[in-house]
């Protein structure tokens, strides 16, 4: 909301940071129905970056109700499990979140490990999260970038992309792909990093430190950002927690929760880094938790690629294209650049698995936005939808 108070067409003086109750519940009058227009915010692309319809219903240049329409881009990746084994839907998960697809790799991959008691190598946890930590970087970029061109800035985007190219650079030398990666491997990774891929990430790693002082002074202090963000679309923890919000929405809210201290996976209780955590739960807490977030995860890679000992990068007789899953059941989740990430297995021994489950962040996250956009003055909503970090593949699935 914005931080003064409005007359709303009602006449009735709402205070900062209310939900204007009348218009939410839609308790008014037949004569303010009329003066009401209903807009649709996508499903094209250019207008929500993703096939997302947003059916806004607008009085004058205030949002009386904002509601998400899914279902344009639904790909049946759950059920497209039950019919491949459990090696032939390991590319799928790139294709789940493309802006974080070694995340999405390691979920399912660790799941199915997780069940078949399959340990991986030293060499491969330490490539494990070397990966996952410069995708979760290249992901905060792109948001980065066209979370301000939202805003009007057009230069940022320029800027956040020319880094992600490094970071495409490094990752293509071990995955063979610059978006939807398909790295992991039960038992492993697809391969090991070379001499150039350390190297890389070495010149890389003060070269982004160096750029977030440049992003810092050219929009994190900027105040015509500050005033488009400060104060605009509050959504508190518990809000955050009635809606299962999960990453960084709910660190800016104040809820120190990230997967990787949490529930401890691979390696991560060997590194040391902080989780950012914001108490003012607007959009610029939203926007400060990413920023600082790509920080600590350099942070992890430098510690990474200076500890990683010699070694395979995946086990002795590795599970095959043919391999089944042992029967039973199987939960694991990742902290993903959206949020936690779970994947759910259930094998009953057979050639494909019985069941696949995924838990997308995304999907938790958008749902706040209904509520968070009630009241709004059109702008903020825009605002307010970007600061969800969404992408739309991951939440229709």
């Amino acid at each position: 909301m914005s931080n003064f108070s409005f007359l709303n067409p009602f006449g009735v003086l709402d205070e900062p940071g209310t939900y204007m109750g009348d218009f939410y519940s839609h308790n008014f009058s037949k004569k303010a129905k009329e003066g009401t227009v209903i807009l649709n915010l996508g499903p094209q692309h250019p207008s929500t970056h993703g096939v997302l319809r947003v059916l806004a219903e607008l009085y004058g240049e205030y949002v009386i109700r904002a509601e998400p329409v899914l279902g344009y881009l639904h790909r049946s990746h759950e059920k497209m499990a039950e019919h491949k084994t459990a090696y032939g839907f390991l590319p799928n998960m790139g294709r789940v979140d493309y802006l974080n697809a070694i995340g999405w790799n390691w979920a399912y991959a660790a799941c199915c490990e997780q069940l078949a008691g399959i340990k991986v190598p030293e060499r491969a946890e330490y490539l494990r999260v070397i990966s996952a930590e410069l995708n979760r970087i290249s992901s905060h970029l792109v948001w980065w970038g066209a979370f301000v061109l939202d805003l009007g800035a057009f230069t940022p985007i320029l800027y956040a992309f020319d880094d992600r190219e490094d970071l495409c650079d490094i990752l293509q030398r071990v995955t063979g792909s610059r978006l939807t990666m398909n790295y992991f491997r039960f038992g492993g990774v697809g391969a090991d990093g070379d001499d150039r891929f350390f190297s890389l990430i070495r010149e890389f790693v003060p070269r982004m430190r160096e750029r977030l002082k440049m992003y810092k002074a050219l929009v994190t202090d900027n105040v015509i950002l500050r005033r488009r963000l400060e104060g605009i679309g509050p959504m508190d923890a518990d809000m955050c927690l009635r809606y299962g919000a999960t990453g960084p929405i709910l660190r800016a809210a104040g809820v120190r929760r990230d997967v990787r201290r949490a529930i401890p996976y691979g390696i991560y209780d060997r590194f040391d880094y902080e989780i950012p955590v914001a108490e003012n739960c607007d959009n610029f807490g939203r926007y400060w938790v990413r920023v600082e977030e790509i920080e600590q995860s350099l942070r992890i890679v430098e510690q990474a690629v200076e500890q990683i000992p010699a070694g395979k990068h995946i086990m002795d007789k590795a599970p095959k294209p043919a391999w089944k899953i042992p029967a039973g059941e199987s939960v694991f989740s990742v902290e993903g650049a959206r949020g936690e990430i779970t994947v759910h297995v259930i094998s009953d021994g057979g050639k494909t698995p019985y069941r696949v489950k995924l838990r997308a962040p995304g999907f938790s996250n958008l749902s706040l936005f209904a509520e968070a956009g009630a009241g709004t003055l059109l702008a903020d909503a825009i605002a307010i939808l970007g600061s969800l970090d969404l992408v739309i593949p991951e939440i229709d699935r």
